[in-house]
């Protein structure tokens, strides 16, 4: 378990290689995005997954328990929230593969979903981990798209050459595990980060 200052205890978070290798990649965001609140840089949030409860276990009412639930509709994506007048929108999916990304892990509503806050003026994208080469990629939705309709007649998937090319790397830090906002700064904002 490892307590951080002023805040809640975590027994979710296991610790190994560089800055943050090992803890969770959504934790790795979440601890970022809270680095952003607590400094009133940005306000995002993780999105939560509407769900639907058949059946709760009462026998104490204090400790009831969902024991039965299902998905009430596909989610979009994983994150959204407000940076310097601009709306963000962005799913986060890691790989093991060390040379490419499968499309298979991105879903069509969730492309569908990019594109449409896209075309309304946010900024969309994905963020990818490559966890066995701790390396970590923005990459546009346009890309994104493009990739995916590639995917439907030919590639399965985004090579790690392309995220290169195409997407923006994040460097690994220890108060900001995946400074995401510094790339909206350089690449969208075409403004330095503070």
């Amino acid at each position: 378990m490892i307590n951080y200052p002023n805040k809640k205890k975590s027994n979710n978070v296991k610790l190994t290689s560089s800055a943050n290798r090992g803890m969770n990649f959504e934790t790795m965001i979440n601890q970022t995005n809270e680095f952003y609140l607590d400094n009133d840089i940005a306000v995002i949030y993780k999105k939560p997954i509407p769900i639907q409860i058949v059946s709760v276990d009462y026998r104490v009412r204090s400790a009831a328990r969902i024991t039965e639930a299902y998905y009430k509709l596909p989610s979009t994506t994983d994150y959204n929230g407000i940076y310097k007048g601009s709306y963000i929108d962005f799913e986060a999916k890691e790989t093991k593969s060390k040379t490419s990304f499968p499309m298979k892990n991105i879903h069509e509503h969730q492309i569908i979903h990019l594109n449409h806050v896209k075309k309304h003026g946010a900024i969309s994208f994905i963020i990818v981990y490559f966890v066995s080469l701790g390396r970590i990629f923005l990459l546009d939705s346009d890309y994104v798209n493009d990739f995916y309709k590639r995917s439907q007649d030919d590639r399965k998937s985004i090579s790690l050459e392309e995220f290169v090319e195409f997407g923006h790397e994040i460097k690994e830090g220890y108060r900001k595990p995946v400074d995401y906002l510094a790339i909206i700064d350089e690449y969208y904002l075409k403004t330095p980060q503070k």
